[in-house]
């Protein structure tokens, strides 16, 4: 199998969490978080696209402890469907419940890149090996 990269984002209305991994790893790494909104935050991520040049993306999706959808649901949906739309690449989505929980008892520093780097190793461990 070709090795890929993808970027993972842990998108939320005030930060989006960037993460960097690749199928040979299958590890997620925090790169940082964004802050920036609207225009300004998609021209960082095409910052971080022409850099890395992903053949794929992950977003993570947040869902209720039993699974059911919530108002964030919808709207991290809406962020992976604008960054298949003004991008063109593939866009995965992942289940993100817990992982800013699971970062922040890691330590993690980012938060929200580490969540994000979390669900990117979840995303491979989803996958065939």
């Amino acid at each position: 199998m070709p090795s890929a990269t993808l970027l993972a984002f842990d998108f939320s209305l005030r930060r989006v969490g960037v993460a960097v991994g690749n199928t040979l790893t299958r590890e997620g790494q925090p790169l940082r978080t964004l802050t920036s909104e609207g225009d300004a935050r998609f021209a960082a991520i095409a910052a971080l696209l022409a850099e890395w040049q992903p053949d794929a993306l992950v977003v993570g999706v947040p869902r209720h402890p039993d699974g059911a959808p919530h108002e964030n649901t919808a709207r991290a949906q809406r962020f992976a469907r604008q960054l298949h739309g003004r991008f063109g690449l593939p866009v995965h989505e992942v289940d993100e419940r817990y992982t800013t929980t699971e970062a922040a008892a890691l330590g993690a520093r980012d938060l929200d890149a580490a969540a994000a780097a979390l669900m990117l190793s979840q995303y491979f461990n989803e996958q065939q090996p």
